[in-house]
């Protein structure tokens, strides 16, 4: 697992955000969370996660998008810190299930045709538009269809290999135009512990949510999405 900060200045609180497969720092360089540092997981071909990161912080709030909701929930288990507010992006703690995340199928198609046109597909629906997909390239991402493959396998075999994680999340942001993690299931995943759904007509790569997620706020100091951030 890679860890990046993004901002180190000694704060008191400290914004800790799992990024989805495929995920890269560089996609979230531009996000400022209000008066803390901010900490950015990605490429979980091996789940090792030092908690020491967490020493210090009176407060840390946790994002997790996509996979890294799992990730997240997996690694944080367990682990004693002062964990405040926690949002679940447009992911489950199924995220290999036909009924609570990505049907087994189409997870192991994508695992299994994972190439350069693959993943340019996967992309083209993850952001849900050419203007969406031009937006996420313009981050520059660099990681290539065969480290994705790798990390993708990686996840899949921890997802079979481990019970679902015992791991509470605060909120679910769920976007209705998800071409990745079906709405319907996102949904009845998170009823089923009873955890509070927020919807709204966002696709799976949404600003809108991560800017809510990581406490993203504008001059008038409320959230810019709609949603209470």
């Amino acid at each position: 697992m890679k860890c990046s900060w993004l901002i180190r200045n000694n704060n008191p609180g400290l914004v800790l955000l799992f990024s989805g497969w495929g995920g890269e720092d560089c996609l979230f360089r531009e996000y400022r969370p209000s008066g803390a540092d901010f900490l950015v997981c990605s490429d979980y071909r091996n789940l090792d996660f030092d908690p020491g990161l967490l020493d210090g912080y009176d407060t840390i709030r946790v994002a997790g998008w996509s996979l890294g909701v799992w990730v997240a929930s997996h690694v944080l288990q367990g682990i004693s810190a002062p964990f405040s507010d926690r949002v679940a992006v447009n992911g489950t703690l199924h995220p290999v299930d036909d009924s609570f995340g990505i049907p087994v199928q189409v997870f192991r198609g994508t695992l299994e045709r994972m190439d350069d046109l693959t993943l340019l597909k996967f992309r083209r629906r993850m952001c849900g538009s050419g203007e969406g997909l031009a937006r996420f390239m313009s981050c520059g991402p660099v990681r290539t269809s065969g480290e994705l493959k790798d990390e993708l396998e990686c996840l899949y075999r921890a997802v079979c290999a481990y019970p679902v994680p015992e791991f509470t999340w605060t909120r679910a942001l769920t976007g209705m135009s998800d071409r990745i993690f079906p709405p319907e299931n996102q949904i009845a995943a998170w009823q089923s512990s009873g955890t509070p759904v927020i919807t709204a007509g966002e696709e799976h790569y949404s600003e809108n949510f991560f800017r809510t997620a990581l406490g993203c706020m504008p001059d008038n100091g409320k959230s810019d999405t709609g949603y209470d951030g």
